[in-house]
């Protein structure tokens, strides 16, 4: 950059820099390692470190916003894994504390949650004798049912976090569930 601008104003305005332009070449180039044919090599000399500021894949200055590479470029999405969110839209999410009950039935496209049903609210809470026994979970799963019909959904899948096992009240919830007529597809893995 610098050797283009000083180039410009060497050649039109002589005066400024004298009218022997060979002197002032040196200046804009640092020699390399070799020498060809008894000569040194020049390579040119960068102003301000300008090639620092620049990225390596797109020659753009490094403020932009770099794109996020995938660690595998080379790896396949299967049609199974680009389409099951839309083939099975409802994911069902159950959390068991040591106080009390929650499950929801979750559009995985829009994120919204389309039933919920907890042993924390106030309705459920009046009825039920203890929050977190085996009965609470089947009720949980017998409201999440009803309110899952009002919202018109009849299908779920179900994948367990991995800390949890299928089994004890995790899997009262969701035979509750399949009872009542909500066809609960479980993945584990």
């Amino acid at each position: 950059m610098l050797k283009q601008v000083v180039s410009k104003y060497s050649i039109g305005k002589a005066v400024i820099y004298g009218s022997n332009r060979e002197k002032l070449i040196p200046f804009l180039y640092q020699t390399s390692r070799g020498f060809h044919h008894g000569q040194p090599v020049f390579a040119p000399r960068s102003f301000f470190g300008v090639e620092d500021y620049m990225d390596d894949d797109t020659s753009r200055p490094y403020t932009y916003q770099k794109e996020k590479k995938s660690k595998n470029p080379d790896k396949h999405v299967s049609f199974k894994q680009r389409t099951v969110a839309y083939m099975e839209p409802f994911t069902l999410d159950v959390f068991i504390s040591k106080r009390f009950v929650s499950a929801s039935l979750t559009h995985r496209v829009t994120c919204k949650q389309v039933a919920v049903a907890g042993t924390n609210s106030k309705d459920v809470k009046a009825v039920l004798r203890s929050r977190c026994d085996i009965p609470a979970c089947m009720s949980i799963g017998r409201i999440l049912s009803e309110r899952a019909k009002e919202a018109d959904v009849y299908t779920a899948s179900y994948t367990p976090r991995d800390q949890d096992k299928f089994e004890g009240k995790i899997r009262a919830v969701v035979q509750s569930l399949i009872d009542n007529g909500i066809d609960v597809k479980i993945y584990l893995d």
